[in-house]
């Protein structure tokens, strides 16, 4: 079968492997039918992605069909489509058993610690797949990348009306603006790109914030918003947003770091304290963030049709790639299409 393997930064290979045997107990075999390309895709390319060896078969944005199930198997069957939950979890240590599963003590998820889904087929654990009959494939390779902001939000939990600033209009501040949105708060969304503020406005219809890098993003927030606001997500994974961030809630306000910057973050303490914020990160997401979002979708309260910019075969996407991460690609989200 094709498989595409990272062999080190900036080489892809494209190579004939052999098939996934029988799925054993509680086991599924899938067939790989879209891979959505994120961030960590794009890092793990460049040498720069952190918990990440190589030679590496990258893929963790997963659609999938399901081929045949093993024993035991409940949950789905063969013919199904699903989005694949990529979080490789122990079960049995302190977070698996308090429910933080994304906080796994030996997580592995495919694509960045163990191999990935940019081949044909894989064998998964069953409860790892999330089926939809209303769902395309497209849409499900898509439920992964938005679980990162979903768990986000749930985590710092914005109540309807709550002012809310998410710095960084990638996708996935795309994503975690589109589920604060659905909380009922008010979210601006904070960029340096003009491109991105405005996708951000076309797709979600937030108001947007273009920064003067020469200026404290929370200066050029009180010059045009007033207020400061209560939750503010960074998305960045930029050492320098990040460190300003902290300037930026209200005092009482909450802090949440989606993204991930290789190092250390400096804040200033006594302000820090003299605000009272509650600093948080979040990682990952959970079984249960990928029910809840296939059930959003499939209810219309979130919409990501327009989201896909960007389209390969899995011959033809290490060429592509290049394309993509050009300057003015004008991309929001690659899937490779199997």
């Amino acid at each position: 079968m094709q498989t595409l393997v990272l062999d080190e930064p900036g080489r892809l290979s494209l190579v004939d492997t052999a098939e996934p045997g029988t799925p054993g107990d509680g086991q599924a075999l899938i067939r790989i039918r879209r891979i959505g390309i994120c961030g960590t895709d794009i890092h793990a390319f460049r040498g720069e992605q952190p918990y990440f060896s190589y030679p590496r078969i990258l893929g963790h944005e997963l659609g999938a069909e399901v081929v045949k199930v093993g024993g035991g198997v409940t949950n789905v069957t063969p013919g199904d489509r699903c989005a694949v939950e990529p979080y490789m979890t122990c079960g049995d240590c302190p977070p698996c058993r308090a429910g933080k599963t994304n906080c796994c003590q030996t997580l592995k998820c495919l694509g960045v610690q163990t191999d990935g889904g940019m081949r044909e087929l894989i064998v998964v654990p069953a409860d790892k797949l999330h089926p939809s009959d209303k769902l395309d494939f497209e849409t499900l390779a898509l439920v992964e990348t938005l679980g990162i902001g979903k768990h986000a939000v749930d985590r710092a939990a914005p109540a309807k009306g709550d002012r809310v600033a998410v710095i960084g209009l990638g996708p996935i501040g795309l994503t975690v603006a589109t589920f604060a949105q659905v909380t009922g708060a008010e979210v601006v969304g904070i960029d340096v790109s003009d491109k991105r503020a405005e996708s951000a406005r076309d797709l979600l219809g937030i108001q947007t914030l273009v920064l003067d890098s020469d200026k404290p993003i929370h200066e050029q927030w009180s010059d045009v918003q007033g207020e400061l606001p209560l939750v503010v997500f960074d998305a960045t994974g930029n050492r320098t947003s990040m460190q300003q961030a902290f300037r930026l809630p209200v005092s009482g306000g909450r802090l949440v770091f989606v993204g991930i910057v290789l190092g250390e973050v400096a804040f200033d303490d006594p302000e820090f304290h003299r605000k009272e914020l509650t600093l948080m990160s979040s990682r990952n997401s959970t079984g249960r963030d990928f029910r809840e979002i296939i059930d959003l979708i499939e209810a219309g309260r979130v919409d990501v049709s327009k989201w896909v910019t960007h389209r390969s075969d899995l011959a033809a996407w290490p060429q592509a790639f290049e394309s993509w991460l050009a300057p003015g690609s004008g991309l929001i989200k690659g899937v490779v299409v199997i």
